[in-house]
């Protein structure tokens, strides 16, 4: 792998508060908007919000795919919610937290501190966590 990778993406105004964007070799395109909290907000689209707490849940859940398998820990589920917090700090907006909640299941009960090792081990190896100021924290529980 080289050390240096380059992500191109487009935004173009529609009309109002709302983009689309798109980025060259992807099919989908998505649809950007200011959230309603904020003035001549539109609900029901993606907001930067949005995208920016699914990039940390994203790259958790692809940095534990690759750990898990690297390590060899079979599982026979994954499932991860995240709930990024937004709060004004010093008269500016930010995102202060982001909150992960991951439920592993695995089926030899005897590799629950393996697969918890595994899971702390992919939230601090996560690119995008380390690339924010934001705190990320993780709740893992692990079912057999």
């Amino acid at each position: 792998m080289e050390d240096k990778h380059s992500y191109k993406v487009s935004l173009k105004w529609d009309e109002g508060r709302k983009g689309i964007m798109e980025a060259p070799g992807l099919e989908q395109k998505i649809t950007v908007v200011t959230p309603p909290e904020f003035d001549n907000g539109i609900a029901g689209f993606w907001s930067p919000e949005h995208l920016y707490t699914a990039s940390v849940l994203s790259c958790f859940m692809t940095t534990f795919l690759a750990i898990a398998e690297y390590s060899k820990l079979e599982f026979q589920d994954f499932d991860c919610t995240a709930d990024g917090i937004m709060e004004k700090v010093e008269k500016r907006f930010q995102m202060t937290e982001v909150n992960l909640k991951a439920t592993l299941k695995i089926s030899d009960p005897d590799k629950k501190d393996k697969a918890e090792r595994i899971l702390e081990k992919s939230e601090a190896a996560c690119l995008i966590s380390n690339s924010i100021k934001t705190k990320v924290n993780l709740e893992s529980t692990i079912v057999s």
